[in-house]
């Protein structure tokens, strides 16, 4: 092993290690005020539920620290310990075209990808989530929907690497901008075709006609926000799980609201109107096209600085492969990306929890009371066992949204504003 291999490593386990400690800093945090009643949820918890959502949180954690080790061993094997040259090498001795040795090379990392996780995945549903009360998948359904996953991830794989590849091979000197724009248009269309093609295949979607008024009252919400919603549907997520949950999908004309049938058991309209209302703040505020133009933005520069990389041999040198081939040089492109990128994950999660407050913000003048997205996010939270004591710098480095106790306080703070 040389001295950049060397480095890569320390700061690959250094980056590790320090996810570990902050685990451990908010499991720590967690037994010692999981105990505590927050003054928001007096009256809606007892000692009992807040006991079950600090083992829940707890023995997720836990699962987590072994999934994420095991897959953590198993990534360092394969950089470090010969297997991805041994596997480059195999490849590269196909006598089969650029194009089609990019699918094979790709695919088959994602299939035994996918063998490896069916362990971890198998214990988290038919055991933690079972333990819970929460599953309510059959075996048979979760291998029904791992087949499909897997095979709408083996078409997607195949069109993206099909179409990339090609672009690679036909513009030598300009990949990098093609390769950009391709992946820009295809995300966008698979925005809008998703609500249509993929989301039906794993769920089963009915207009809410059996909640009298409900529909009614979701579209004039959304007017008086200046949104046009074309359809308002439930989803069985009950045959999968009992975890709540309600979202928007698809852009342009074909937005919707999709609302899952354990939400609409649990709340009441005015609690799910609420809900909607915050969602509506994402699309006025533009924040979903925001994250799209950053992200963007983002992946131009990356993907002409990957270009300049792919270019030379300085990776296969680096990491001392035998044959230089250019999907290994992907490959360990996407190891170091991992290792640059880590640092500015709090600036990424500083950015959602921003604007998962000016959501609320905006529920809140839209509907003028911000107690029903308060009693909402409270039945979230006691519905999905969330944790209530996240350690402050956890929750600062992690969290896409604020915690939600933190979150309440500011509705009511709110309210005490106006009033």
């Amino acid at each position: 092993m040389n001295r950049i291999q060397f480095a890569l490593l320390f700061l690959y386990l250094i980056i590790v290690s320090f996810s570990y400690y902050l685990k451990f800093l908010n499991l720590k945090y967690l037994k010692k005020h999981g105990a505590t009643i927050p003054p928001e949820f007096d009256g809606y918890i007892d000692a009992g539920l807040l006991k079950k959502t600090r083992d829940y949180t707890v023995e997720h954690s836990r699962f987590g620290y072994i999934s994420s080790i095991f897959d953590n061993v198993i990534l360092l094997l394969f950089i470090f310990g010969g297997l991805l040259d041994m596997y480059n090498t195999w490849i590269h001795g196909f006598t089969i075209c650029f194009i089609l040795k990019g699918l094979v090379y790709f695919i088959l990392l994602s299939f035994i990808s996918t063998i490896l996780d069916i362990p971890f995945d198998l214990y988290e549903t038919f055991k933690i989530e079972n333990k819970y009360g929460f599953n309510t998948k059959t075996f048979k359904l979760w291998l029904i929907d791992l087949l499909k996953s897997f095979i709408i991830s083996v078409i997607l794989m195949g069109i993206i690497g099909s179409i990339g590849l090609w672009l690679i091979q036909s513009f030598p000197d300009s990949w990098w901008l093609w390769v950009w724009a391709f992946f820009l248009i295809f995300s966008l269309f698979l925005m809008y075709i998703s609500p249509y093609v993929i989301e039906p295949l794993f769920n089963k979607f009915t207009p809410i006609t059996e909640e009298e008024g409900l529909e009614d009252k979701i579209k004039n919400v959304m007017e008086k926000a200046g949104l046009k919603v074309s359809r308002v549907f439930k989803i069985d997520a009950s045959k999968r799980s009992r975890h709540t949950n309600a979202y928007f999908t698809g852009i342009g004309k074909v937005k919707r609201i999709v609302l899952f049938d354990t939400l609409l058991q649990k709340m009441n309209h005015d609690e799910i109107i609420s809900v909607l209302a915050h969602e509506a703040g994402h699309w006025k505020k533009k924040h979903i096209l925001k994250t799209i133009i950053i992200s963007e933005l983002i992946g131009f520069a990356g993907i002409y600085l990957a270009f300049r990389i792919l270019k030379s041999d300085i990776l296969i040198e680096t990491f001392q492969i035998s044959d230089s081939t250019f999907f290994v040089k992907i490959m360990l492109l996407s190891f170091v990306l991992g290792i640059v990128s880590f640092p500015f994950t709090p600036l990424s999660a500083y950015i959602s929890r921003k604007h998962e407050r000016e959501a609320d913000r905006f529920a809140c003048e839209l509907i003028g009371d911000p107690e029903p997205l308060a009693s909402a996010l409270i039945k979230l939270s006691k519905d999905n066992l969330s944790n209530l004591h996240p350690h402050p710098f956890f929750a600062k480095f992690y969290y896409s949204h604020p915690p939600v106790v933190e979150r309440i306080r500011s509705l009511r703070a709110w309210k005490g504003r106006t009033d």
